[in-house]
């Protein structure tokens, strides 16, 4: 019977979570793909690429829900429970309310595996995964984006001018500038030209015109009748080196190894591994804190469960117990924001460092004993 009763509870806290997460994750990715229309509008690339992208961004947006919504849930189905007098089932069944508080904690204990799998590999693989695509990706939604009268520098060290742009793809007046070496550029105009696909790259191909190239020392033009211009040379102006949250989580780890083994552990430190592409210049900062969100703060999971798990002691003061379930509420999201907040001073010192990392150990430590307390005595808190 107990059995059931437990599997019914975690049953409706994870659809609940379930639903709400999802819900969620898709408001927050609705808006972001909105955000990352740039790709299309600014950066030249095509739907295909654009939805490929933002879908691999799902992953990151779920983990960074998980917290928030567990402890939502757990709060909302608890609440419900009372509300309904549903709890009553759990004590008439000789279910003490420590037991009751332990089945939450070890339902959390799921929760926190799933953010840490997410955080350590699903997350980094799939943003480095949107980030190869990007950057191996042709510039194949250009002809689309070039118009009448208008500069376009949607990639990097190169900008078109076409002052007419007609229905049958001919462009007539086009005004070509590529930047070449420091102080060097090469100008290109041309009468006529159109954008033709070859072996799955663009070029330009361009009728009587002439190419002016531009250095310190001399000029020099050439003219000619026919020329094919290879757009296909060119990137997109897109960011396509790889950021500390696209890393390995193991190589960052092997990053600050030496860091932490020597004590050194100062933030503002350059890395200098010319070997180790991954760490070669990044901030022992920056390495930290991805670590950290990584690392540590899934563990918080386990402290906001507890928290709304204490929603069954109920305060001895009348006045508080008008505000208990607000009260609830109020620190467990407070948890969460100190969660947040701790990565303001990581690294101030080495000291702060340790205190952090050991901080959500020792919450959970604390509020469970500070439950267990109540629940063997039968207290109300105040």
């Amino acid at each position: 019977m107990n059995k059931l009763i437990f599997r019914k509870f975690s049953l409706d806290i994870i659809n609940f979570f379930l639903i709400a997460s999802f819900s969620i994750t898709f408001i927050i990715w609705i808006i972001q793909a909105v955000n990352f229309l740039e790709l299309i509008s600014d950066d030249g690339h095509s739907l295909r690429i654009y939805f490929y992208f933002v879908s691999l961004n799902l992953p990151k947006i779920f983990s960074k829900t998980i917290i928030f919504v567990f402890f939502i849930s757990i709060f909302y189905i608890i609440n419900k429970y009372k509300s309904s007098n549903e709890l009553i089932v759990f004590w008439n069944n000789g279910i003490p309310k420590i037991r009751f508080i332990n089945f939450i904690l070890k339902l959390s204990l799921l929760f926190l595996i799933l953010q840490l799998i997410l955080n350590l590999f699903v997350v980094p693989k799939s943003q480095n995964l949107a980030r190869l695509f990007i950057k191996e990706s042709n510039i194949d939604f250009l002809p689309k984006l070039i118009s009448e009268k208008k500069f376009i520098n949607v990639v990097k060290n190169l900008t078109i001018f076409v002052e007419e742009y007609k229905k049958d793809g001919t462009l007539n007046k086009i005004y070509i500038n590529e930047k070449l070496e420091s102080g060097k550029s090469k100008i290109i105009v041309s009468e006529s030209g159109r954008i033709i696909k070859k072996n799955k790259n663009y070029i330009l191909r361009l009728n009587n015109g002439g190419i002016t190239n531009i250095s310190e020392k001399n000029t020099y033009t050439l003219n000619f009748s026919e020329t094919d211009y290879d757009l296909s040379d060119f990137s997109t102006k897109t960011t396509t080196h790889s950021k500390v949250q696209e890393l390995d989580s193991f190589k960052l780890l092997i990053c600050i190894k030496d860091f932490l083994i020597t004590n050194k552990l100062n933030g503002e430190r350059i890395i200098n591994k010319p070997e180790n592409d991954a760490c070669h210049t990044r901030k022992v900062k920056s390495i930290s804190e991805e670590l950290y969100k990584r690392l540590i703060l899934p563990f918080y999971t386990l402290i906001i469960s507890l928290i709304a798990a204490s929603l069954v002691i109920e305060p001895k003061s009348k006045y508080l117990s008008k505000f208990h379930k607000l009260n609830i509420f109020l620190v467990g999201i407070s948890v969460i924001i100190l969660s947040q907040l701790a990565l303001k001073f990581f690294l101030n010192s080495i000291n702060i460092l340790y205190l952090i990392l050991s901080l959500p150990i020792s919450l959970i430590f604390i509020y469970y004993i500070i439950l267990l307390i109540f629940t063997k005595f039968k207290l109300g808190y105040l």
